[in-house]
């Protein structure tokens, strides 16, 4: 049986990151949740570089990312995931309070696989984390292997 791969939650805003680890702990997922709180710790984390050299370099389960961050924003972080051969297929997921048009465009044309804009209700907020960690850390099929 493979390991579980983690969760990379990348969010600067302290409040949305305890309420999504909040969300992902309800749902009783086994997989590790990592936190960046700004795009340069979220490239070093996937692509195992600074203080996360020393990371086992597989892929996250599934990347949850704002699109509003400090240092690099959300869309340079997908995009340079995205172009890179090994990381393409990673699951990345913005995760946004943006209901910006060319946002969404943007996202798209650079290769996400989920636009989520975020709940203003605590309540769907919640829901809508477990839902997104239930069905990216367990129902999704990530591709066989270390690509």
């Amino acid at each position: 049986m493979a390991s579980l791969r983690p969760i990379l939650l990348v969010e600067d805003n302290p409040a949305d990151v305890e309420l999504t680890l909040a969300a992902l702990r309800k749902t009783q997922l086994a997989n590790e949740i990592v936190v960046a709180r700004d795009g340069v710790e979220a490239l070093d984390y996937i692509f195992s570089e600074g203080q996360y050299a020393n990371r086992d370099p597989g892929p996250p389960a599934v990347v949850l990312l704002d699109l509003k961050l400090p240092k690099v924003d959300g869309l340079e972080v997908l995009e340079k995931v995205k172009s890179h051969p090994r990381h393409r297929a990673t699951p990345i997921v913005m995760l946004t309070s943006s209901r910006e048009e060319s946002d969404v465009v943007r996202s798209y044309q650079h290769g996400v696989n989920s636009f989520v804009v975020k709940p203003v209700d605590f309540k769907a907020f919640f829901e809508a984390i477990r839902d997104l960690g239930i069905f990216w850390a367990v129902l999704n099929e990530p591709v066989p292997g270390d690509f």
